[in-house]
């Protein structure tokens, strides 16, 4: 009697008919809901966890190239999302600037810094000091202008930190190889 093995009743089918609305199954127990829930905190397998973090990273940035050289702004990094940036990228790509023509005239300069003659070591000198400090000159007006647009159609107070940089480091940029790729004609500057 004390050590008689308790036997389970068979579970009955229930007979109801089922009701809209209504759940029609039995309550779950709560010990079976915990173990169909559970599963590790941190992935056992570092090598599938890797190649699933690196696969995941490399769509993530497949779809953010294609978002960048079609100009869908939902994709794009933070760091090119918003209307400000958006005014300055189209300001900068409106323009020319001397800074498009800085690398290929570097290029130049060190082809001729290989002739030992002095006129071309003089020429070299002024073609890179000269084109340097122009184009830091053209970079620094073009920024003041910037700014003023960016406080005439979004407020004073808009402009996102880096913004500086960033209009700096597009107009350094050969027009061709900008990411986000430029949307508008040369000419063209927003309104």
């Amino acid at each position: 009697m004390f050590w008689s093995k308790k036997t389970q009743p068979a579970p009955v089918a229930d007979d109801r008919p089922e009701r809209p609305g209504a759940k029609n199954r039995p309550t779950p127990k709560r010990r079976d809901q915990e173990a169909a829930n559970k599963h590790p905190v941190v992935n056992t397998d570092r090598k599938a966890a890797a190649r699933s973090d690196r696969e995941a990273r490399r769509v993530a940035m497949a779809e953010s190239r294609a978002a960048m050289v079609t100009g869908d702004e939902s994709k794009m990094p933070p760091r090119d999302k918003g209307p400000i940036k958006r005014y300055i990228r189209d300001y900068v790509d409106a323009r020319f600037s001397l800074g498009e023509a800085l690398l290929p005239m570097m290029l130049l300069a060190l082809l001729l810094s290989f002739i030992k003659e002095v006129w071309a070591l003089t020429t070299v000198f002024l073609l890179v000091y000269g084109l340097l400090f122009m184009s830091i000159a053209d970079v620094f007006f073009m920024w003041r202008k910037i700014k003023a647009g960016v406080a005439a159609k979004f407020g004073a107070d808009a402009m996102p930190a880096g913004a500086m940089m960033y209009s700096v480091m597009r107009a350094y940029q050969i027009r061709r190889s900008r990411l986000p790729r430029p949307m508008i004609k040369r000419g063209e500057y927003p309104v």
